[in-house]
């Protein structure tokens, strides 16, 4: 999937099933659902699901929690804005 296949995904009712648990919590953040988004990625154990935990428990304004998941990450905290990360971390998954 590309980014305008993702963009375009957004008019559905839910996530495109190919997609793992780090896109699909962006996909449901995207939508306006921070607590899918956030079960989405609980689900995932892996470095990409702690990315995406960490960019939401910034965006909930939890930057002690958020710190937690970036480190989970090997990421270092966002300074940019959030849609900015949003982007930035679509772009990373959809690449990987």
């Amino acid at each position: 999937m590309d980014l305008a296949e993702f963009q375009h995904s957004l008019q559905q009712v839910a996530p495109p099933r190919a997609l793992g648990k780090a896109l699909q919590a962006l996909w449901w953040d995207a939508r306006g659902d921070w607590a899918k988004a956030h079960a989405c990625a609980q689900e995932d154990d892996g470095a990409s699901g702690a990315w995406v935990h960490a960019y939401l428990h910034r965006k909930e304004g939890d930057a002690e929690n958020a710190g937690y998941w970036y480190a989970r990450a090997a990421k270092p905290p966002a300074k940019e804005t959030l849609d900015a990360e949003w982007r930035a971390i679509l772009r990373a998954l959809l690449a990987a």
